[in-house]
């Protein structure tokens, strides 16, 4: 049931009709029509004589939340004279300017698709399904009951407990319902959230937090768990690769931090999925502690390895760190810290990977500006209930990226829960719900203030270990990097005891090589031209005799 609050000003007085539970912008709109002023200059009071506060500072509260019944009076103040001599120059001056056109589309031609997304843009997805028992037609004929489903079948997806659709079989669900065939236009089917204010609104007002109108002014925000994922798996290509990043927490006690490098390729066991494929993990200089660490963004060097993992035809795909506790049982056990009662990824390592996936977007032709949420997975390392070391990988979902990018959350001293900022001079902060099941099985919307549970934030991807592995690098013993506080330091000393066991048959010269942290240590100590670190990347990478003789050679 709506109230009505009255407004005196000096040009008489102003009805406006509200929502109890509304945002008080509503009835600043309604306001702002009624009034022949900016209301961004407008001062309210409860009283006559005052104190007065600007009319804007009581946006995004309720007006129940103020106090305000029904034939609730405030008085406002405001100075209209310099509005009346700019509407007479107005009058007097003819219209001047042009019409800015957005340039917030990119041309497709200019963007670059990973080779997966290309390929997979081509297939179609269908799920070939058999002859069933109510099936009345031939070999050769075909009906609703054995005829291919689509990629984002719901039924397919429930009987074989795929929780979240691939990324390509969602996208090509909207292109199914938002592209028809029809006509030769084509409408991108994705678009990127955004619940940033406009600050360059054309409504005719000053830019917040002078002027807000409904045009610039973000709506309100409904969180549900996203139905898609745009990775599906993450692959490790050997057992090594993790055992020896997990080494470091055995001999410390203390957490470790490493960036995930490897490639994206087709996983088959989704509709249309993919995979994140890690060849090797690069630990950054850090300083670790028994309950977290500290990182510098960016890193020393980062610019450098990522030059030398795109030698070797990798990129970065992700980041991983450990959050393990000794039980304290001798028998190697640790503790479960993350589970269903109490969280699985911390607000601040949502935030976390949130900028982290914004800064590592996934680029594509289906979003007008031309890329939309990210491929880029955060991997915890930490115990599961049965007191065992194990692996969690996660994304965190596009709207979580655009509430990070809006500085709508913040971290809370409660982990599952990420705390609602409040609006302020840069800042919008829109009403936020979420959806839930309740005590009675039905969806409900929820408001979510003052914190929003981060669970609906959380994309979670399966993980494993190829079964037949076929890894980019033959090695992974050479000493790794930055594990000074571990007493291990590496030069080329190092390099010389792998190349003496080369010279005396025990080693080939490509399992000498073909050594992620190696190639670190060779490629930043600067004794290598551009053409022989292109050539020892390659050797490395292919496993080529050709390129082994060559690199001999030089």
């Amino acid at each position: 049931m709506s109230i009505v609050i009255r407004f005196r000003s000096k040009d008489g007085m102003l009805r406006v009709s509200a929502d109890p539970d509304g945002d008080f912008l509503n009835v600043v709109e309604e306001l702002s029509k009624k009034l022949a002023v900016d209301v961004a200059k407008v001062e309210v009071s409860s009283g006559p004589g005052g104190p007065f506060q600007p009319l804007l500072v009581l946006c995004g509260k309720t007006p129940s939340s103020l106090g305000f019944k029904n034939g609730e009076m405030l008085f406002l103040k405001y100075d209209d004279s310099q509005q009346q001599q700019q509407q007479q120059q107005q009058q007097q001056q003819p219209l001047q300017g042009s019409v800015q056109i957005s340039d917030a589309t990119i041309p497709v031609s200019s963007v670059k698709e990973l080779p997966v997304d290309v390929e997979l843009n081509k297939e179609t997805g269908l799920i070939p399904r058999s002859r069933s028992k109510f099936c009345r037609h031939g070999d050769q004929g075909m009906c609703e009951y054995c005829s291919p489903l689509p990629p984002w079948d719901k039924s397919y997806r429930d009987e074989h407990q795929i929780k979240h659709m691939s990324f390509h079989a969602y996208l090509k669900q909207l292109d199914h319902a938002t592209n028809k065939g029809q006509g030769s236009s084509y409408i991108a089917p994705l678009q990127e959230s955004n619940f940033n204010i406009d600050k360059k609104c054309r409504g005719g007002h000053e830019p917040w937090p002078k002027g807000i109108c409904s045009k610039c002014q973000p709506s309100a925000i409904t969180l549900q768990q996203q139905e898609f994922r745009m990775v599906d798996h993450l692959e490790f290509a050997n057992s090594e690769i993790v055992n020896s990043f997990i080494e470091s927490w055995r001999q410390t006690g203390t957490q470790r931090i490493g960036f995930m490098y490897g490639t994206y390729a087709k996983y088959d066991k989704v509709p249309l999925g993919i995979k994140a494929v890690v060849e090797a993990i690069y630990e950054p200089s850090q300083h670790d502690e028994n309950d977290g660490l500290t990182l510098g963004i960016p890193w020393e060097d980062e610019q450098q390895i990522d030059q030398i993992a795109e030698l070797c035809g990798l990129q970065k795909i992700g980041v991983i760190f450990t959050d393990l506790t000794d039980a304290g049982q001798g028998d190697g056990s640790v503790l479960c810290k993350r589970h269903k009662d109490s969280f699985f990824l911390s607000s601040l390592e949502v935030i976390f990977a949130a900028q982290l996936q914004k800064h590592y977007p996934n680029y594509t032709k289906s979003s007008p500006s031309g890329k939309f949420s990210s491929k880029f997975v955060t991997c915890v390392i930490s115990g599961n209930l049965a007191g065992e070391i194990d692996m969690f990988p996660y994304q965190v979902s596009e709207s979580a990226e655009a509430l990070v990018s809006a500085d709508l959350i913040t971290g809370s001293t409660k982990p599952s829960f990420a705390y609602i900022n409040e609006t302020n001079e840069s800042r919008y902060v829109p009403e936020i719900f979420y959806t839930k099941i309740n005590e009675y099985n039905l969806q409900v919307k929820t408001n979510a203030k003052p914190a929003i549970p981060v669970d609906y934030l959380l994309v979670t991807l399966s993980h494993g270990f190829p079964q037949e592995p076929n890894a980019v690098f033959k090695s992974n013993s050479f000493p790794i990097e930055n594990r000074q506080a571990m007493g291990i330091s590496r030069d080329l000393t190092d390099l010389k005891r792998r190349m003496d066991k080369y010279t005396r048959g025990e080693l080939k010269l490509v399992d000498v090589i073909s050594d992620f942290h190696l190639l670190t240590l060779l490629f930043t100590v600067e004794v290598l031209n551009s053409d022989e670190k292109a050539l020892l990347a390659r050797a490395a990478t292919t496993h080529k005799l050709e390129d082994c003789y060559q690199l001999q050679e030089t």
